[in-house]
């Protein structure tokens, strides 16, 4: 899927949820090491890109240090890599799964980082992610207590499953939660990926980040 197949389907379902809904699209090139399919997007307009690993992050980030390019960490942040994570200046970290974590990077970073908070929407116990019922008092306790930790919103990844009920329920479930944190400055509410993000844009998502089902186009 080229990117603007990509930006014609999220076209078709944002208008399902509404016309006044904004979605960004976040390009995930964690499946290659090559820097053409990133160039080739980029040459096309994409300027947000994801990766999971920190070390990968840090090759890319170095080898297009002349692009304008806002790079978002979205994998499971091991605290032993903060340091190196916060070094490559991150335009924001996705994945904020507790807050220990949110501590030990408020503890290490010189200014305030973009973060959102990651939720387990799916109860799946290989995900990461905070537990659903404990997402609203773990988000205001961050917001309290840790200054240098400016939070933009959550994020979740859908229940892996065929039954399109059980990834549109977790995708609701994160959404109400959003919803119920905007008054509290929540903006972005970060869901799907390549096998759903058009689920995920119909339950309310205003960030998706998606990976193979782009990148091939462009290998």
């Amino acid at each position: 899927m080229t990117l603007d197949e990509l930006i014609q389907k999220v076209e078709a379902a944002r208008l399902k949820r509404s016309e006044h809904l904004i979605v960004q699209i976040v390009a995930v090139t964690k499946y290659t090491d090559n820097l053409e399919p990133l160039l080739k997007l980029y040459n096309e307009g994409q300027r947000a890109f994801g990766e999971n690993r920190v070390q990968d992050m840090e090759k890319k980030v170095k080898a297009l240090e002349n692009y304008p390019i806002e790079w978002h960490f979205i994998g499971n942040l091991q605290k032993n890599k903060i340091n190196k994570l916060l070094s490559l200046d991150p335009f924001m970290i996705q994945s904020v799964n507790s807050y220990d974590l949110a501590e030990a990077i408020d503890k290490r970073t010189k200014k305030p980082v973009k973060c959102l908070l990651e939720i387990n929407s799916s109860g799946e116990p290989t995900k990461h992610g905070l537990e659903p019922e404990k997402a609203i008092e773990t988000y205001l306790k961050i917001k309290e207590n840790l200054k240098n930790i400016d939070l933009k919103g959550v994020m979740t990844i859908g229940a892996h499953s065929d039954d399109k009920k059980e990834i549109r329920k977790s995708f609701k479930l994160t959404y109400n939660i959003f919803e119920q944190l905007k008054p509290y400055g929540a903006k972005i509410c970060s869901m799907g990926m390549s096998s759903d993000f058009e689920i995920a844009i119909e339950e309310g998502s205003n960030m998706i980040r998606v990976g193979s089902a782009l990148l091939n186009s462009y290998l």
